[in-house]
């Protein structure tokens, strides 16, 4: 909206600029989460009373002090960064429309995931073969979409990051390789939303790296770098920085002890949103390492189940990965700021396969 209101007045460039942007649209998602925030909870907990159901498998301590702390608090998030994207974000890219329907679309299954578990006070609602036939059926419809717009020459190819531009020609089968990242990255958002502050903070960080990425690929700077350049990309940087916004916002709310979970109605639709970013910058690979905290509470729960279906024993404690160290006797806090700080340094090396040309 504020493109189009500033060409109507003729406004300078720099106010035009991906990078004012950028800035406008990270305050206002904060503003909004903070402004909002108060009132979004307490509107939750008058709908729910019993608020999210706990696992009774998991760890023991969750039954007594997360016990009546509501979910779906993922609203004020999404909320938040698509009113800035609104404001801030130049419509006329079609990047803009098919990230804001990914998160509206897999945020809807979260939500719909998340209002069974409450109404029904089960933490197993949403089949998981629903889950991932709604995740992967949207992913499709999006990546085609996303290859449409994306340049001939970097279509379907895969960037080698920390080279002189080396690229994997994947041919058709980039379709269903970015199929698993877009829905890998909901999942494993989803498992890392189990302590509170945990998956806000990790989110803030990764997209941190991801809004760098999209400015340099989308502007001039790209030719600076060995990056793919994608002209829409720019735009993308903008629609980051909402949500980097919004999830600093709502930290402020899901810091220990939480006033609010996130649920799956934000952590599938924020993950989701993660994988097509890096989807149409064409850094998949940045994305398992930027985001590696996500991949390793994933990779934990496939090793604790594989383990068990051999052995019938268990590998880890309990799985996700966050949960073994509980049981081992780590406390909240002391794992969550490790994982930020494993998710901060795991960021720098991502930040540096940048390789100027």
């Amino acid at each position: 909206m504020l493109v189009y209101i500033a060409e109507m007045f003729d406004v300078s460039a720099f106010l035009l600029s991906p990078y004012v942007r950028c800035f406008l649209a990270f305050f206002i998602a904060l503003g909004l989460t903070l402004g909002f925030g108060g009132r979004v909870i307490a509107c939750l907990h008058h709908h729910q009373l019993k608020g999210q159901p706990i696992r009774a498998d998991g760890p023991q301590s969750h039954l007594l002090t997360k016990k009546g702390t509501p979910t779906m608090g993922g609203l004020l998030i999404l909320g938040a960064a698509v009113v800035a994207m609104g404001l801030f974000c130049d419509w006329s890219a079609r990047f803009v429309w098919i990230g804001v329907a990914v998160l509206i679309i897999f945020g809807a299954v979260g939500f719909a995931d998340d209002y069974l578990k409450v109404t029904r006070q089960t933490s197993a609602a949403m089949t998981a073969r629903m889950k991932l036939l709604l995740q992967f059926g949207t992913a499709l419809a999006a990546i085609l979409l996303v290859c449409r717009e994306t340049p001939a020459e970097y279509r379907f190819i895969l960037n080698i990051p920390y080279t002189e531009g080396w690229t994997l020609a994947l041919g058709w089968w980039y379709v269903p390789f970015a199929m698993i990242v877009i829905a890998g990255a909901s999942n494993g958002v989803n498992l890392s939303d189990g302590l509170d502050g945990l998956a806000s903070g990790l989110l803030a960080t990764v997209f941190a790296v991801f809004m760098v990425a999209a400015y340099v690929t989308g502007t001039i700077l790209a030719l600076e770098y060995y990056v793919p350049v994608i002209p829409q990309a720019a735009e993308v940087a903008v629609m980051c920085a909402a949500v980097i916004g919004g999830c600093l916002g709502f930290l402020w709310f899901n810091a220990k002890p939480a006033a609010v979970f996130m649920g799956d109605t934000g952590a599938l639709a924020l993950g989701a949103f993660l994988g097509l970013v890096a989807v149409m910058l064409k850094q998949e690979i940045l994305l398992a390492i930027a985001g590696g905290v996500f991949v390793m509470e994933s990779i934990s729960v496939m090793i604790q189940v594989g383990w068990f279906k051999i052995s019938g024993k268990r590998f880890f404690k309990m799985a996700p990965i966050h949960h073994h160290f509980e049981q081992s006797g780590w406390a909240e806090t002391k794992i969550v700021f490790r994982f930020w700080l494993v998710g901060i340094v795991l960021a720098v090396v991502a930040a540096v396969a940048f390789v100027s040309r």
